[in-house]
């Protein structure tokens, strides 16, 4: 039997999950740590506050921007010039930022000891800020298979976070994007992107994971890196479209704008860029602090999402940066 699934198939998953996060991401950021369930009390999609705009993306979005950019102009992962581009837009200050991002990108440290410098003073670094912007770097590395993506997801997010658990949420959801953007259910991919998992940061993967967890069990805030994953893919698991599923992470309350663009990732790549509402995608937009006057619009991010389903061909060697240079993706001491 011939598989039904196509190329153009693939395509519209990969503009889902870029696509998808941008409105998940804009559906969310006027309910910001608000309370449970205000999106269905007021009713009110994408119509601004809080200071946005009617479908202004947040810094979630921009930060997936800048990454799947930095990507297609080096044709792979120069992480070096992805930190630029970061500290770049942190200076140009940004409408939001989270705190340890902001710390990480001001601290004056090279792109290779910042955040494992902010660690090992903090010791708390597992902040979801990883995984709200890894849509384009998830589409890109796709095609490389399951250790390429996963490795590519722990460098990027050791930019910025210098806690293993950030690291390896972002190489889970790297990996479930890649089962996506495959034909397949994103959420069939949780036993082996957790069999690929740290087993330091194994089990509470697989605890927020598990088809029988709920939010409510969550003993963190949602803006921590695995109740924020747990969280998404809950609202995916007991939604029936892209709609409902986006707009139950919302309701959820807490870190509205990561947590539904999370889940709009998960749902644009199970759904495909044609399931999110017409309405939603007519006002989005993507303001660039850092990149002159620049915003883009959806047309602009469709466009930047195909580009990126190309991908690296399945080639290690885009990974570029030296590895014995990066930050470490298995120990939270500064690299050498």
């Amino acid at each position: 039997m011939t598989d039904p699934f196509t190329p153009g198939d693939r395509i519209d998953r990969a503009v889902g999950a870029v696509l998808g996060s941008a409105a998940g991401d804009a559906l969310g950021a006027p309910y910001e740590f608000g309370p449970a369930g205000e999106l269905s009390a007021r009713g009110a999609e994408m119509r601004g506050g809080g200071g946005w705009e009617p479908g202004e993306a947040t810094d979630d979005t921009q930060m997936a921007v800048l990454v799947g950019e930095s990507l297609l102009e080096h044709g792979g992962l120069e992480l070096p010039d992805v930190f630029e581009r970061f500290r770049r837009w942190a200076a140009a200050g940004p409408k939001d930022i989270g705190l340890q991002t902001e710390a990480v990108l001001t601290s004056g440290e090279p792109w290779d000891l910042a955040a494992a410098l902010h660690f090992q003073v903090n010791a708390r670094a597992a902040g979801n800020g990883s995984l709200m912007r890894a849509s384009t770097s998830a589409v890109y590395f796709a095609a490389g298979g399951r250790e390429t993506t996963m490795a590519a997801a722990r460098r990027i997010a050791a930019l910025t976070h210098g806690d293993p658990a950030a690291w390896e949420g972002t190489a889970v959801l790297h990996e479930l994007v890649r089962v996506g953007l495959a034909g397949a259910d994103p959420l069939a991919g949780i036993p082996e992107a957790l069999a690929a998992v740290d087993p330091d940061q194994r089990e509470r993967y697989a605890r927020v994971l598990a088809p029988d967890w709920h939010p409510a069990l969550a003993t963190e805030f949602n803006g921590a890196v695995w109740p924020c994953l747990g969280s998404a893919v809950w609202a995916l698991r007991t939604t029936a479209g892209f709609a409902q599923a986006v707009r139950a992470a919302v309701d959820l309350g807490g870190d509205t704008d990561t947590v539904a663009a999370v889940t709009g990732m998960l749902a644009g790549v199970r759904y495909g860029g044609a399931a999110i509402p017409a309405e939603w995608t007519a006002p989005l937009h993507v303001p660039l602090p850092g990149s002159g006057d620049r915003v883009l619009d959806t047309d602009g991010l469709r466009t930047l999402a195909r580009r990126l389903a190309a991908g690296p061909d399945g080639e290690e060697s885009q990974l570029r940066t030296d590895p014995r240079a990066a930050p470490s993706p298995t120990s939270s001491r500064p690299s050498a």
